[in-house]
């Protein structure tokens, strides 16, 4: 247990968090939203500091990043926790588990130096903090971040986008890239099914671009709620009008959690998201979840030549010379070395 940062005490021992978009006002003796933060006698504690739930090696294709470091591997950490309360999440046992057992805050107890000497050892160039929330333990995941750095080793975000400004500006300082998550276009989607909402999440797409942070997008498409015409549609303008470079993952849904009755989304349904991306103007747009799809194949944007064979999360070939396509020579945005 750490004090937190990212709040300012407020009257009657009350504590102000701004970590995320929540903004919670917590009373003494209370957690956040999140239910790893909680307040004692007027000063906010991290509950996940250093509590290590979760730690892998992942190819960096697995965040999904496409884009970022191509065949590498990637040091992946979570603490138990998370701001929203997704109906689908694939990772409830860790995310929702301090709703469900609140006197319990498990984890291997880790620090910033040791978690990077095992990224070191692993061969890793990254280290990503991710499967749950990392702005909930956004604390250790920028004290990591720094001495990641100091070794060469770059930061990744796999994220649900729902930051605060202040946050999301302090950890573009030691952030290389960040998979965030627009589940939807659809405020009410959000309210409903995640417990938050969208415009925090289309700002720190905005913000975390603005200040550097290699971005990519991913949309988990669900049939019946978020997989229409329109919907699609708007994402893909959004994300063109911010940069058509972006990439774009449309991925499939698989039952989980509170959404078991819901059925797997079709194939043909990520082909139909793909080539609306396409249509709108995105220069990538691919589908998870199917592999040996085309969808998982980076083309040049310009002569449409293949620049990386991938299949599901290994990379058959890469095609690039220097970050530029064998064929016509244009440029291919990401951060290739």
């Amino acid at each position: 247990m750490q004090e937190a940062r990212f709040y300012e005490k407020r009257e009657d021992n009350k504590v102000h968090c701004y970590l995320c978009a929540h903004g919670c006002v917590i009373d003494p003796r209370k957690r956040g939203i999140c239910m790893v933060r909680e307040n004692r006698e007027g000063t906010l504690y991290s509950l996940v500091y250093g509590k290590i739930i979760s730690q892998n090696v992942d190819p960096i294709e697995k965040k999904p990043l496409f884009h970022f470091l191509p065949g590498s591997r990637s040091f992946s950490i979570a603490t138990v926790g998370c701001n929203f309360q997704c109906e689908h999440c694939q990772n409830f046992e860790i995310s929702q588990y301090p709703r469900l057992e609140p006197k319990d805050i498990p984890g291997l107890e880790l620090t910033p130096a040791q978690i990077v000497a095992r990224a070191q050892a692993t061969g890793s160039a990254s280290i990503s903090y991710t499967y749950t929330e990392p702005t909930i333990f956004g604390e250790f995941a920028y004290d990591t971040a720094v001495v990641a750095r100091e070794q060469g080793i770059r930061n990744v975000f796999v994220s649900n986008g729902f930051m605060s400004e202040r946050s999301a500006r302090a950890m573009a300082e030691v952030l290389d890239a960040d998979n965030i998550d627009l589940k939807s276009f659809n405020d009410s989607f959000y309210r409903k099914i995640c417990k938050a909402r969208l415009q925090p999440v289309l700002a720190t797409i905005e913000l975390l671009k603005e200040l550097g942070v290699w971005i990519e997008v991913t949309t988990l498409v669900i049939p019946g709620l978020n997989d229409s015409d329109q919907e699609l549609q708007d994402i893909a303008n959004f994300l063109v009008d911010l940069d058509p470079a972006i990439p774009w993952h449309v991925s499939a849904f698989y039952p989980t959690y509170k959404m078991l009755s819901r059925p797997r989304t079709p194939a043909a349904t990520l082909q139909r998201a793909r080539q609306i991306g396409l249509d709108a103007g995105l220069r990538y747009v691919y589908t998870g979840n199917i592999p040996g799809d085309a969808g998982e194949k980076t083309f040049c944007h310009a002569c449409g030549a293949m620049v990386i064979d991938r299949v599901g999360f290994s990379i058959r070939k890469n095609y690039l010379q220097n970050g530029t396509c064998a064929q016509c020579g244009a440029s291919i945005d990401g951060v290739w070395q």
